[in-house]
């Protein structure tokens, strides 16, 4: 990874010029430890093969870069085609001293991403890097995740940084406390991994939360065949009640209970954190034929 550019100030006086004090209520902890921010562009090119990994090539969305500690990283290690989405205006100014520093390869979009198509951003392959806000992590993933479900090829791969907590759900395997929802809808269209932890006191302001940069490889067609509307209902109604068995965690979806579990081939005295993805998927196909 190259670490050439332009001479840019420091990124605390640029929060200082600019008043980019974070704002809980968009969720910002900025990363300002470029050190960190070079092992996930690292983490990003290490971790997807080809031209999937080539930042020249293709289309990087970055989601809310805040002063731009991330963006200008990305930047200096050669990325070609920058998309930066950001709510917050305020950041809009920093950012665009960076647009200016590296003309025609950064666009900034002032919009909320939970509103925005990323997958119909740029030319592919398109990968996401992003130092996510807490507060919409989540609902950003599943959005993604819809998209890929919609189109294997939407996205390359995603580099994202969660709480730690967040992290070990989408990474979780059967039989583990944190093995949920997001694992199995996660695991279905990726492959998922754990890269490497980001301390509190790496941000600022430092959040309460150990964070874990998670790498987030597409698979070339899903673990199994199911819709994701229909995988969603069985795992929210399986997990919903983890602590019951299937033959009456299942019943709220309204269905045949008794023929769903025998067609799906599933046991139905085991509970939900026991199914791995290929089950929950056999689930998800069978209820799609009883409704």
């Amino acid at each position: 990874m190259p670490e050439t550019g332009p001479a840019l100030p420091p990124l605390r006086e640029v929060i200082a010029r600019f008043g980019l004090s974070a704002r809980k209520s968009f969720g910002q902890h900025f990363l300002l430890d470029l050190n960190l921010t070079g092992r996930m562009v690292r983490a990003l090119e290490g971790f997807l093969p080809g031209p999937a990994g080539d930042l020249a090539q293709g289309t990087v969305i970055e989601v809310g870069p805040g002063p731009g500690g991330l963006t200008r990283t990305l930047l200096a290690a050669g990325t070609r085609r920058l998309i930066a989405i950001e709510k917050d205006r305020r950041c809009l100014g920093a950012l665009a001293e960076l647009t200016a520093a590296y003309p025609d390869r950064l666009e900034v979009v002032e919009a909320d991403a939970l509103k925005v198509a990323a997958e119909a951003l740029g030319a592919a392959p398109r990968r996401i890097v992003a130092n996510l806000p807490y507060n919409v992590a989540t609902p950003l993933l599943l959005r993604w995740l819809a998209a890929l479900a919609a189109e294997p090829g939407a996205f390359a791969g995603l580099v994202l940084m969660f709480q730690k907590e967040v992290a070990e759900r989408l990474t979780a395997v059967p039989s583990t406390k944190a093995y949920g929802r997001l694992s199995v809808v996660t695991q279905w269209l990726c492959e998922a991994r754990p890269l490497f932890e980001v301390p509190a006191r790496a941000f600022t302001p430092p959040p309460k939360v150990v964070s874990t940069v998670v790498g987030l490889k597409p698979r070339a067609r899903p673990l199994a065949p199911a819709s994701m509307a229909a995988l969603e209902r069985v795992t929210a109604a399986a997990f919903g009640q983890r602590r019951k068995m299937l033959r009456q965690s299942l019943k709220t979806l309204g269905t045949d209970t008794g023929a769903l579990i025998a067609a799906a081939r599933v046991t139905e005295t085991a509970r939900a954190e026991e199914l791995n993805v290929e089950e929950f998927c056999a689930l998800a196909r069978e209820l799609e034929k009883l409704s």
